[in-house]
């Protein structure tokens, strides 16, 4: 079930992506009891305005869980930990990346692909083909909703599919499209990073693994981290649109911005 607006009272598990693109990534999952952040990308102000426009008080998130040490995804973690005395979940191999400006969080770190446990939900993590030293994407469940969140990779092995398999909603990437970024204005290097096996998801890419991967049960997908220069999210979601139809899958469809949370999915 998902709700247009302001988070309610009596859902099980409430999902709302507060930014996701090249200039700042952040995911809010909550339960009655505990009010997760994944990923700190935005600034400070502008997490707590977002976090206030759906509802949700700042001061009662309990922890902040990170994927990855890319700017867009860290960029206000020294600031929000700093402010919110939360601890902070990372692998031990990402930890030492990033910079705290003198103030020592509390961190619990982790090794990749390990099961851990934040108040009532329960995350499995597991490692992402990305160029960052330990990245890592997340199936987080709660009292039997199961939720998938993943982005920043250049491809999608059989070892991630195992672990988006049943999710009532996921969050993939749909970073570019090809030709775009062929003819756009980044630098030739730029271009095959993005294009490699450890950059990031084209159009193409994300509309085959709905074609040929989605589950069908999966009852919303969002699709994020789209390329500012690179991509249109009126070209993403007729792609995504094709690629559902032809399976004859009904399943939701949000595209994430960059400039505005989604709406809040609850379950």
């Amino acid at each position: 079930m998902c709700y247009n607006g302001v988070s309610r009272e009596g859902a099980i598990l409430k999902v709302c992506v507060l930014a996701s693109g090249s200039s700042g990534n952040s995911t809010l999952v909550s339960t009655a009891r505990t009010k997760l952040l994944v990923d700190a990308g935005l600034s400070r102000r502008e997490t707590c305005a977002r976090l206030a426009s759906i509802g949700e008080d700042p001061a009662k998130i309990g922890a902040i869980l990170i994927s990855h040490e890319h700017s867009d995804h860290v960029a206000g973690l020294p600031v929000l930990a700093k402010q919110l005395r939360v601890p902070v979940y990372l692998t031990h191999r990402t930890a030492p990346s990033i910079v705290w400006n003198g103030y020592e969080p509390k961190l619990e770190t982790f090794q990749a692909g390990t099961r851990i446990v934040i108040g009532d939900l329960e995350i499995d993590t597991f490692s992402i083909p990305h160029d960052a030293i330990d990245p890592i994407g997340f199936r987080i469940r709660a009292a039997g909703v199961s939720i998938g969140l993943v982005t920043d990779l250049g491809y999608i092995p059989d070892s991630i599919k195992f672990h988006l398999r049943r999710t009532d909603l996921l969050l993939l990437e749909s970073n570019h499209d090809v030709e775009m970024l062929k003819v756009g204005p980044y630098p030739w290097p730029v271009k095959q990073r993005i294009m490699s096996r450890n950059g990031h998801l084209s159009n193409d890419a994300t509309c085959e693994f709905i074609r040929s991967e989605l589950d069908s049960s999966t009852t919303t997908l969002v699709l994020g981290h789209l390329s500012e220069h690179n991509n249109y999210p009126a070209l993403v979601r007729l792609c995504a649109e094709q690629a559902l139809a032809g399976r004859a899958l009904f399943t939701k469809l949000v595209i994430a911005e960059q400039g505005r949370p989604t709406e809040v999915f609850e379950y």
